[in-house]
């Protein structure tokens, strides 16, 4: 599938309203020094993030079921973009960045869902698939250009001037939006006749199983995202480089692994409209998973070996995202869709937010207090745990008609 014009639009939109998402996890090594935090504070603010982000999915997904998509998307784009200024001018200590960074993820969560289901409302099941993926692989294009807009003013400016031109990501997005979306009919789907939630979405086995699947998927990928950069210096700080250099080198790197898992969304969204969700969940999640058991014991290897495993690792981490997404709009009514998207966000971001806590308990535990942790290993495998979990659960879902509509639309 091709990107048409809306598309397009929508999808750069969504990029810049992301550039702000890994401004904190790009700044992290030099953020525990400058607000002289533990391991677990550390953690904390990117689970205050998380935390945030689950609610406001909660809050505005539910709230697209009763006043339409479109309002709230735009609504959630200008609160995103005062939120992102605020924490770029004011967040200057752990308490005042961790209340300002959960503010710009209670902003965020409008802009996410609410576009999962404009994309539902547009695009026939034999297109949804790679649509969704485009729309996943331009978050990913927006944690890429965080990171790398980050790593380049952190070593110009200090944090400050990462924070401040992060934020105009969110504001260049929401001016869009605006523009892309002030002409669209905003729909809102009826309910009466229809089956009540529980119905039609909790005494659903399928959607359930699905949101089980993504409350461990985002355990393992929220929880990885917190860290690499983090991780991603310390071996270069292995390998000889300096600290400036390995935080900057750490930004890039991570940066080419969120790349990574853009090509994941829009090729793997299409490739299970070919083969069916179920496969294509079951195999990304086993080999994430995989991934996360070794990735952090990497440590001290060649860089190269590190490069590569991490590649995989982005790759497969993120892949099943929009296959998880797509399956969700075709297992719950439309009239629910909100509402299934908001609990299934409120388990998989709160899922997200306490592993990148669990991380950093684990890292507090297993290295000296005060230094760069050397020993990263357990604080993965926490992780692959998640990335099981979720291959467990897609193995268990029905087969999918996915592929045999696909085909059908091919002959």
């Amino acid at each position: 599938m091709r990107l048409d014009p809306w598309l397009l639009a929508l999808c750069a939109s969504r990029t810049l309203m992301t550039s702000v998402f890994m401004t904190y996890a790009a700044a992290l090594p030099v953020l525990r020094e400058a607000w002289d935090m533990s391991g677990k504070e550390a953690g904390s603010v990117n689970t205050g993030f998380q935390f945030g982000y689950a609610v406001s999915l909660v809050f505005f997904s539910a709230l697209a079921d009763r006043i339409g998509a479109r309002r709230v998307f735009i609504w959630s784009a200008w609160l995103s973009a005062a939120a992102a200024l605020a924490f770029a001018v004011w967040a200057r200590s752990y308490a005042s960045g961790l209340v300002l960074y959960t503010l710009v993820a209670l902003s965020q969560g409008g802009t996410y869902t609410t576009a999962i289901m404009l994309l539902a409302d547009r695009y026939p099941p034999e297109r949804r698939g790679a649509a969704v993926g485009w729309l996943i692989a331009s978050s990913s294009l927006g944690y890429a250009v965080s990171l790398l807009v980050s790593g380049k003013a952190l070593a110009w400016g200090g944090y400050p001037l990462s924070f401040l031109v992060s934020a105009t990501g969110p504001v260049m997005g929401a001016v869009l939006a605006w523009l892309v979306l002030r002409s669209m009919p905003n729909v809102v789907h009826s309910r009466r006749g229809g089956a009540r939630f529980g119905a039609a979405v909790l005494r659903n086995g399928r959607a359930m199983r699905l949101m089980l699947g993504y409350t461990f998927h985002s355990w393992e990928l929220l929880g990885m995202w917190a860290w690499m950069p983090s991780f991603l210096a310390a071996c270069f700080v292995a390998s000889g480089a300096a600290g400036g250099s390995a935080l900057e080198k750490g930004s890039y790197l991570s940066a080419a692994y969120h790349v990574m898992g853009l090509l994941a969304s829009f090729s793997m969204g299409g490739l299970s409209d070919r083969l069916g969700r179920r496969a294509v969940l079951f195999g990304l999640a086993a080999i994430s998973a995989a991934c996360s058991f070794v990735f952090g014991w990497l440590i001290g290897w060649p860089l190269a070996l590190i490069f590569a495993v991490g590649a995989v690792y982005g790759f497969t981490a993120l892949g099943d995202s929009p296959v998880l997404s797509t399956a969700m709009t075709e297992a719950v009514s439309p009239a629910y869709l909100g509402s299934a998207l908001a609990l299934r966000s409120l388990l998989g971001f709160g899922a997200g937010g306490v592993a990148a806590w669990v991380v950093g308990a684990v890292l507090d535990a297993t290295n000296a207090p005060g230094a760069l942790p050397t020993l990263w290993g357990w604080g993965f495998v926490a992780l692959g745990v998640g990335g099981a979990m979720a291959a467990y659960c897609a193995h268990g879902l029905a087969r999918d008609r996915s592929a045999v509509v696909g085909s059908a639309a091919r002959s």
